[in-house]
């Protein structure tokens, strides 16, 4: 059970009591939320313990709901544009209640109808959720090695690669030549950090680093497609990558692998299942 209520969170709070608009929970500090009709079942009784999101109504009353938002706050997500204004734009976060996104917290135009990557942040003044564009993140990289697993976001293209947020903390790149399946915007993914940089930047592989290509995985899209496909040693790197999800390099290694093996043979324009 939490000791406090925390906004933007999921917290751990007890039944205390029923009324008209819904059943009210608390906090060990004795702090009360409700949630609405909408949220409440047969199955909470008084003295349960409930898992909910809290954010606030548009009053500035705070708000328990069962449901789970796209995100939490200090988190990043692609979100959607619902609609604009004068003062912001407000974007879809999961919930019944859109949030804002302040005009000052925008470094491009937003339009209706278009995503982008943002960061929900509880405002200092207010203490209401919003969104921003203006994120930095973190300089200091903690408690992770090269080869460790993490999740990324994808948030932006460059000549190089793509940038992405690695663990809703750190900068990172994915440069193109390390890339063989198609990614976009706001993509999240498992990845893991080939580099860390000098400047406390990483450099992410969406493949496991060290780990070879499986042989099979090759041979079961030969099989799928009939037995025999129009690649050889010198097909197209880009082809490879489109078909099979992996560079040319470890393509050429598996060919080799399944030829000795005597899986496959190597015709002049095709490979096929021997």
């Amino acid at each position: 059970m939490n000791e406090h209520i925390y906004v933007g969170e999921i917290n751990k709070l007890a039944v205390y009591r029923k009324s008209e608009p819904g059943i009210y929970l608390i906090s060990e500090d004795k702090e009360e939320v409700l949630l609405p009709n909408a949220y409440v079942t047969n199955e909470m009784e008084l003295g349960s313990f409930l898992d909910v999101f809290i954010y606030t109504d548009s009053e500035d009353r705070l708000v328990a709901t069962t449901l789970d938002p796209y995100l939490y706050v200090n988190e990043f997500a692609y979100l959607e544009i619902v609609d604009t204004a004068a003062f912001g734009a407000f974007v879809d976060i999961g919930l019944p209640k859109d949030i804002l996104v302040p005009k000052n917290k925008q470094r491009s135009i937003f339009h209706k109808g278009h995503k982008k990557v943002l960061k929900m942040i509880l405002d200092e003044k207010t203490d209401r959720l919003i969104a921003t564009e203006k994120y930095t993140l973190e300089q200091n990289i903690k408690d992770l090695s090269e080869k460790d697993e993490v999740e990324i976001l994808v948030y932006s293209k460059t000549p190089l690669g793509y940038k992405v947020i690695v663990n809703d903390l750190y900068d990172g790149m994915i440069f193109h030549t390390e890339i063989f399946e198609n990614i976009y915007f706001g993509d999240r993914k498992r990845a893991y950090i080939k580099k860390i940089r000098d400047d406390n930047k990483l450099d992410i592989s969406l493949q496991e680093i060290g780990k070879k290509v499986k042989d099979d995985k090759v041979f079961e899209i030969l099989k799928k497609n009939g037995g025999k496909l129009d690649f050889t040693y010198k097909s197209d790197a880009e082809d490879i990558k489109k078909v099979f999800g992996i560079s040319k390099k470890a393509f050429k290694a598996t060919l080799t692998k399944l030829l000795n093996e005597e899986k496959i043979v190597l015709e002049s324009n095709c490979i096929r299942v021997k």
